[in-house]
């Protein structure tokens, strides 16, 4: 939109997302963690994102392995405040989906102190000189319940404020939030100057819910989204899971409509997932995760195969998407 600032985002269409070199749902040896960023390294893929909470920390550290072989200015690099990882010998191997975990406790902490520090311990996990996105994580109703709002004040005063002096200093080149909560993203375009956006989830072939809330309010800013979760965190790629649990008959159900169509098309439903997230103006970049080299191929290769005008027509006059929601070519 004319007018409006023009912030820093990542590059597109699709980028590297690091939850699962963390051991999401399932151990990841070394060398399959370094396979998988090489591949997308070899692949074209400039945008890595990753967090302190992915694996306490071991995510972090194989990002850090294998991107510093590479020119640090050819690769846009990502990563979360929000948590602290406190040393401890003997906190439990398992911390929510993930499995295998590194020797830390996980200790909130939004203020202005703990983000500064949070960013400092990145830098050393990850091995490099600057960060360039900061995205204040999970700072919604989905994991801190009723009182998330009072949580997203302290967030604001505190982790906001300091991402915006780092980058007024050069230290970051933008700042945001990472969540699974459309209403925060609101929130914060109202009360602060965030840059970009990584909601998981809440755009996608089974859940819109940002297409007629904050992706306009995004556009009439200058903000960009970055689309985590485009598979609904599995439901959408073959799987049984959605929001990271087993999906409700009522998901599996949309799922399968949405098949149908695909197979009436000759569409690979993954392929189609991928690309009606990436065809909305707002998104810069698309950021499934992948646990191997042959998964991350094989995205590539998704976001690259043609699907034809009548398969998106057919989704709109089905019900399944709104006329006016944005799909490729159109």
């Amino acid at each position: 939109m004319a007018g409006t600032p023009q912030h820093f985002a990542p590059p597109g269409p699709l980028g590297f997302g690091g939850a699962p070199l963390g051991n999401m749902f399932n151990r990841v040896d070394e060398e399959t963690a370094e396979g998988a960023l090489v591949a997308a390294w070899e692949s074209g893929i400039r945008y890595f994102d990753t967090a302190p909470m992915y694996g306490c920390g071991l995510s972090e550290h194989r990002f850090g392995r294998v991107l510093r072989r590479y020119n640090r200015d050819e690769y846009v690099l990502s990563t979360k405040v929000g948590r602290l990882l406190i040393p401890d010998p003997k906190a439990p191997d398992t911390l929510g989906p993930f499995i295998g975990v590194l020797p830390f406790q996980v200790r909130y902490d939004y203020s202005a102190d703990g983000t500064r520090r949070s960013i400092e311990d990145s830098l050393q996990r990850l091995g490099v000189g600057r960060i360039d996105i900061a995205y204040i994580h999970d700072v919604a109703e989905d994991h801190h319940g009723a009182g998330w709002t009072e949580v997203f004040s302290t967030a604001m005063k505190g982790a906001a404020r300091e991402l915006s002096r780092l980058r007024d200093q050069g230290l970051i080149r933008a700042w945001g939030l990472g969540v699974n909560r459309v209403e925060a993203c609101q929130r914060a375009l109202e009360e602060s100057d965030p840059d970009v956006f990584l909601l998981a989830g809440r755009y996608s072939l089974l859940d819109l819910g940002a297409l007629d809330t904050l992706f306009p309010a995004c556009a009439a800013r200058g903000v960009k989204v970055v689309v985590g979760g485009p598979y609904n965190s599995g439901l959408l790629a073959g799987g049984s899971t959605f929001e990271y649990a087993e999906a409700p008959p009522e998901q599996v159900a949309a799922r399968d409509r949405i098949a149908a169509v695909c197979r009436q098309h000759g569409v690979d439903i993954k392929a189609a997932a991928l690309q009606f997230c990436a065809a909305h103006p707002v998104v810069a970049s698309v950021i499934p995760g992948a646990k191997s080299g042959q998964r991350v191929r094989q995205n590539v290769e998704l976001m690259r195969q043609p699907i034809p005008a009548s398969f998106w027509k057919a989704l709109k006059q089905e019900g399944i998407l709104p006329a006016h929601a944005p799909t490729p070519g159109n």
